[in-house]
């Protein structure tokens, strides 16, 4: 086979998914690719795989990045913010005729990806877009619910949570800020609703949620895409949310009272005489005070959960599955960059049905498939008890009583 070219390759996600490529039998060549060489060797050094081979990755340059991916099997990009670099960088892909992978969580960029699905057709380069964890495995649980478990899905509740990464950089921050200040699609009663975040109309929503392994938080609204891929792709859905928060809880607050205080601007404003973009500081202010926040809250490492709530019935009766993936060790960039690294390898592996176009995770990656390559990659990752995929499921009856179900 040819090379998958990881865009990002050296960054907390990127490297991730790097890491999980050299676990996958059939990957024969990496390239690891980003902005900063150094660090990209870096990554290939601390790995020491033959799989691996370092490169310089500048998604702005286009024609370079065209130069970079020709004649590779897949890129996966995992580079954001992906309202800046999504739409382009599948643009190039597209160009230069390479099959496509990503992890975005953008809303925006989201449905700039899917408006690129006539040109991808046309070139007969397949996109897979939303490959990490929310979006990601959480769409591949409500499909795994659609396609064996319940007769109609009516139901997708989503909710995630990260938190006590060693660094969060700019474009995660700007990332989070983005999700505080834009409309927030949510499905609800068969209909499309727009709430923001900070507002009243968002406030209705915040739910507590028991995450496994982390605890009772309050989620609030997120401008993920699965409330719009998800009702498209099963007709049958009355409701589709996503919920999300970060820990420190203190941190997540600052970053929402200073969004309120209007520190989100992003267009310059005048200081002693120099334009200064308020976001900026904001980002710099909420890098400085992380330390602090962490130590007060006892937050030693990273971690997280997705819970994924599906509801339905079978045989004319109400079922609810309940999916709690844990993540340790590695926060958000360990729960998003193994999905994207499995959804790359069996893109390669031409597992994904030969479908050109633009497609989210739920309508073209094989539920069976991805779960048991995942639990080779994770045991072989020794990640959580080196046993497998740390992935629960409770199922609810219409009884009302809960009990957990094995894997497979």
């Amino acid at each position: 086979m040819g090379a998958i070219v990881v865009l990002g390759g050296a960054g907390g996600v990127g490297r991730v998914a790097v890491e999980a490529l050299t676990h996958v039998d059939s990957v024969d060549e990496v390239v690891v690719g980003d902005l900063d060489l150094s660090e990209a060797q870096a990554v290939v050094t601390r790995l020491a795989s033959p799989k691996l081979r370092a490169a310089a990755a500048d998604v702005s340059d286009h024609q370079a990045l065209r130069s970079l991916i020709a004649g590779a099997d897949v890129v996966l990009n995992c580079v954001g913010p992906f309202y800046r670099f999504g739409p382009p960088t599948l643009r190039v892909a597209i160009d230069a005729g390479v099959d496509y992978v990503d992890v975005c969580d953008d809303l925006d960029a989201t449905r700039g990806l899917l408006d690129l699905d006539g040109p991808a057709r046309d070139t007969g380069v397949t996109a897979l877009i939303g490959m990490g964890n929310s979006p990601g495995l959480a769409n591949i649980f409500v499909k795994l619910c659609a396609d064996s478990l319940l007769d109609e899905v009516t139901s997708a509740d989503i909710c995630h949570i990260h938190g006590g990464e060693p660094f969060e950089g700019a474009a995660v921050l700007k990332h989070r800020i983005h999700a505080m200040v834009d409309d927030v699609p949510l499905f609800v009663d068969g209909r499309e609703i727009a709430v923001r975040q900070l507002d009243a109309s968002g406030a209705e929503h915040v739910r507590e949620i028991n995450f496994a392994g982390v605890g009772t938080y309050p989620a609030h609204p997120y401008p993920h895409p699965e409330t719009i891929t998800l009702p498209a792709t099963f007709p049958t859905l009355r409701r589709a949310t996503n919920l999300g928060v970060v820990y420190p809880l203190s941190y997540f607050r600052m970053t929402q009272d200073l969004v309120r205080a209007g520190m989100a601007l992003e267009d310059p404003i005048v200081v002693d005489g120099s334009p200064v973009a308020p976001i900026d500081v904001m980002v710099a202010l909420l890098q400085h005070h992380r330390p602090r926040l962490m130590e007060e809250e006892g937050i030693t490492g990273p971690g997280g959960c997705l819970r994924v709530e599906v509801g339905g019935s079978k045989d004319g009766e109400a079922h609810r599955y309940v999916f709690s993936l844990t993540s340790e060790g590695a926060g958000a960039g360990q729960g998003t960059g193994i999905p994207a690294a499995l959804g790359a390898a069996l893109h390669q592996q031409g597992r994904l049905g030969g479908r050109p176009g633009v497609h989210p995770p739920e309508a073209i990656v094989p539920v069976d498939e991805l779960l048991d390559l995942a639990s080779t990659v994770v045991s072989r990752m020794s990640i959580g008890s080196g046993d497998g995929i740390p992935l629960t499921i409770e199922h609810v009856g219409p009884d009302g009583i809960a009990e957990v179900i094995p894997l497979g």
